[in-house]
């Protein structure tokens, strides 16, 4: 008879922890990982070897895809002069971003600690039309 009333006992604290695990929402892709928002000058020539990037970028040729080390995944869009891009950066660690976060010649943003409005501010001197609503980069 103890027996049965233990697993009974078991069943009841299973049961009442099941909906608050279901009731967990997942994070949004566009908010993982570390993210730093920046001004960069875009750099290259243009060519195959040597494609116009944003400083920093990692360049899809020699980079390794499987890898997670480092930048990640980036997006951009170029500013309206077309000597800047305005770049979201995406790493699993904020350590990717030490050399980028260094420069003095770059405006960086890091999501999560300087407030947004304050990038898109700055964004916004750089390309009239900029819409933080339809920016950034979804990683899983």
């Amino acid at each position: 008879m103890r027996g049965v009333i233990r697993a009974a006992a078991v069943l009841v604290c299973l049961h009442t922890m099941i909906p608050s695990a279901n009731a967990q929402q997942r994070v949004d892709p566009r908010n993982m990982y570390e993210r730093v928002l920046a001004i960069v000058p875009l750099t290259g020539s243009g060519s195959v070897e040597d494609p116009i990037l944003p400083m920093y970028a990692p360049n899809p040729r020699t980079t390794d895809p499987t890898s997670r080390a480092g930048i990640i995944a980036y997006t951009y869009v170029a500013s309206d002069d077309g000597k800047f891009a305005l770049v979201e950066f995406v790493a699993r660690d904020r350590a990717a971003f030490k050399t980028l976060l260094a420069d003095a010649s770059v405006k960086a943003f890091v999501k999560g600690v300087h407030p947004l409005a304050d990038a898109v501010a700055v964004f916004k001197q750089f390309s009239k039309n900029f819409d933080i609503n339809t920016f950034g980069v979804r990683v899983q």
